[in-house]
C-alpha cells in the first residue's frame, strides 16, 4: 500500500476532518495490537517479603525535564484540532494539574494550518503548572519554519515540542506523506533552536535509531513501542479495512526500551500499551524516566475529568504499592531494582 508522497501540506479542512475521524475510531473501535504485546509480562519483579518500610513512606515523586512530578507518569500525546478534542484535552489537563503529572498533545499541525483551531490546544487556564508537551510530525518540519513553532509555543504555553516519527503510519494513511528524506537533518537544525524531544507513535525506537538521535541536541526520547494502540490499525480502519499487513508492525515497548537505554543516556519516556502502575514501575526499572499512557486516558476523558483523575490516581497508587513490595522507598531506588527477564523478551534482548 503506497502513500501519496505529497510535497505540499494538507489544507485545514483535511487536517480537521482527519482529527475527528481519528477520535471517533479510537473511541468506538478496537485499535490495539491483535497478536503482539508490549512484552512487559516478561519482566518478572522479585517480591521482597521483608521490605523494612511503611507504605506511607513511599515517595513516587520525580523530576523530568526540569519539572517536578508527583509520579513518573504522563498522559501521552492524544488529540487536538477539533471541538471534541478541546473538551478531552481540558479534562486531561485538569486531572494532571490536580495530580501533578505531565501531559502531551496530539499533532499541532491543525492549529498551524488553521489558526482558529488553536483553542483546542489551550489548557494553561486550567493547568498552569504541569509539564506540557506539544507535537508535530517529523516530515512536517519541511513545511514550517522554526518561527512558526515559536509562535505555537507562545500561544499554547507548551514546555517542549515532541517531534514524532511515523513512517509506518504515513505509509498506510490515505493522505500519507512517506517522504522522510532529510528528516534527520531537519531535526538537528530545529533542535538547535527549539526545545525538542523525539518520539515514535507506536512502532518503537530501536537501539540503532536511538544512537543516531543521541547525536542531536534533543532533550529526550519517547520509545513509543508496539503493544498498545496501533496507529497503523487506525489508518486501516479509516480506509474501511478490518485487517492489514502492518497492523501489528513494530518493536514491543519493553524491547525498545532496553535497546534505547543501552544506546543513550538521554531521558526516556516509555509509551506503548502501558495501562497500570505496575507497568510504569517495570518501565522505570528497564531504564525509562517516566511511563505514559494514551488510549485509556482518551476513553476516560471522553466521559469527564473525574474519570481521568480516578484512572491516574489508581496508577499512582499501584506504582507506590509495587515499590513497597519491592522494598524501595523512592524512584531513585526503584531504578536500581533488578528484574528477571523471561520468555520472548529475554530471548530478543540477548541477541
Amino acid at each position: 500500500m503506497k502513500s501519496s508522497n505529497k510535497s505540499q501540506p494538507e489544507s485545514a479542512r483535511q487536517v480537521e476532518k482527519r482529527k475527528v475521524e481519528h477520535l471517533k475510531i479510537q473511541l468506538t473501535q478496537n485499535v490495539e495490537y491483535k497478536n503482539k504485546t508490549n512484552l512487559f509480562e516478561d519482566v518478572f519483579l522479585v517480591h521482597n517479603a521483608l521490605p523494612e518500610l511503611n507504605r506511607n513512606q513511599i515517595d513516587t515523586s520525580t523530576t523530568f525535564l526540569g519539572k517536578k512530578l508527583k509520579a513518573p507518569i504522563m498522559v501521552a500525546a492524544i488529540t487536538g484540532g477539533a471541538k471534541e478534542a478541546e473538551r478531552i484535552n481540558k479534562n486531561i489537563a485538569k486531572a494532571c494539574q490536580r495530580l501533578g503529572l505531565a501531559m502531551g498533545f496530539g499533532s499541532m499541525k491543525a492549529m498551524i494550518v488553521e489558526p482558529t483551531l488553536t483553542y483546542s490546544y489551550q489548557v494553561r487556564d486550567v493547568a498552569p503548572d504541569i509539564l506540557l508537551a506539544g507535537n508535530i510530525g517529523a516530515n512536517d518540519l519541511k513545511h514550517f519554519s522554526p518561527k512558526v513553532f515559536k509562535e505555537v509555543i507562545k500561544k499554547t504555553g507548551i514546555d517542549i515540542l515532541a517531534v514524532h516519527l511515523n513512517p509506518a503510519q504515513e505509509l498506510v494513511q490515505k493522505e500519507g506523506d512517506a517522504s522522510f528524506e532529510g528528516v534527520y537533518k531537519l531535526i538537528k537544525q530545529y533542535a538547535k533552536i527549539l526545545p525538542i524531544y523525539v518520539k515514535e507513535v507506536g512502532q518503537g525506537i530501536s537501539g540503532d535509531v536511538a544512537k543516531k538521535l543521541t547525536k542531536l541536541n534533543i532533550k529526550a526520547i519517547d520509545v513509543a513501542g508496539s503493544g498498545g494502540t496501533s496507529w497503523i490499525a487506525i489508518e486501516y480502519l479509516r480506509r474501511g479495512f478490518k485487517n492489514g499487513t502492518f497492523w501489528d508492525w513494530g518493536i514491543p515497548t519493553a524491547l525498545a526500551l532496553i535497546q534505547t537505554r543501552k544506546a543513550t543516556k538521554l531521558p526516556i519516556i516509555a509509551t506503548g500499551g502501558i495501562r497500570s502502575g505496575e507497568e510504569v514501575a517495570k518501565a522505570i526499572i528497564l531504564g525509562a524516566n517516566i511511563g505514559a499512557a494514551a488510549l485509556p486516558m482518551l476513553k476516560t476523558a471522553a466521559k469527564g475529568e473525574e474519570k481521568v483523575y480516578l484512572y491516574l490516581e489508581k496508577m499512582i497508587k499501584e506504582l507506590g504499592d509495587v515499590m513497597f513490595l519491592l522494598g524501595v522507598k523512592n524512584i531513585a531506588e526503584l531504578r536500581k531494582s533488578k528484574p528477571l527477564l523471561t520468555g520472548k523478551l529475554r530471548e530478543l534482548s540477548s541477541q
